[in-house]
């Protein structure tokens, strides 16, 4: 059987003043700012580590589950929900559009929260410097 979940492709966490935890996270972790965006009104940032491309996102949207989730990349977010669904999976959030393809959450059979992604749009442009 072909693997499902790719890698992770980043951690987000959901925080009330992104400008300051990215701050943080820079100065006292060591990550590197690699993108931010402001949409609806909410701020998110990716910040990369040194050793793997998963990015830690911190964001300030309360729509968005949290306040920590690991989001799992996969080929294709709508074929990956019926295959799961199709093994004891529970579909939680249909699949939907985001910046760079779908995403997509479900719980599995012991009651893990999965939130899966694709990159069906391609990834985010990288921040230079």
């Amino acid at each position: 059987m072909a693997s499902m979940l790719r890698k992770i492709d980043c951690v987000m966490v959901r925080v009330e003043d992104v400008s300051a935890a990215a701050d943080y996270y820079v100065g006292v972790m060591g990550l590197r700012r690699l993108w931010s965006d402001a949409d609806g009104g909410h701020q998110t940032v990716g910040l990369g580590f040194p050793e793997t491309d998963a990015e830690l996102v911190l964001h300030d949207d309360p729509g968005v589950p949290g306040p920590l989730n690991v989001h799992y990349l996969v080929e294709d977010v709508r074929l990956a929900c019926d295959a799961l669904v199709g093994q004891g999976c529970a579909l939680r959030v249909a699949p939907f559009e985001i910046r760079i393809g779908w995403c997509a959450l479900l719980d599995d059979p012991f009651g893990t929260q999965l939130c899966i992604l694709d990159m069906s749009k391609g990834p985010r442009p990288v921040a230079a410097g």
